[in-house]
């Protein structure tokens, strides 16, 4: 399903809950595609944060979750519009995906 999604970048340090991270500041952001896309609650969304193992190689942190209104409490998070759920897969290393 990674591939039939809009692939954007979030920064997994600022995740809100095990399962929720913060995704945007506004309506839309570029996809790793470099297409705009345009958010709305409950869009379905494949997320990744820039990684590298132990060699120095690229291998980024993936997920895939919906889109959510941010409605944090936290007032460092208040900033960001959008978030996203992460499913049940959880967060995991790209070379770990068939």
């Amino acid at each position: 399903m990674l591939n039939k999604i809009p692939r954007i970048c979030v920064d997994f340090n600022e995740m809100l809950e095990s399962d929720l991270v913060l995704l945007a500041k506004d309506d839309t952001k570029v996809d790793s595609a470099g297409t705009l896309v345009t958010f709305y609650e409950g869009m379905d969304v494949a997320i990744y944060n820039e990684d590298r193992n132990e060699d120095g190689v690229r291998d980024d942190l993936i997920a895939e979750g919906t889109v959510e209104r941010n409605v944090a409490p936290q007032q460092w998070a208040k900033a960001a519009k959008w978030c996203c759920r992460i499913n049940k897969d959880g967060i995991r290393y790209e070379s770990s995906i068939g």
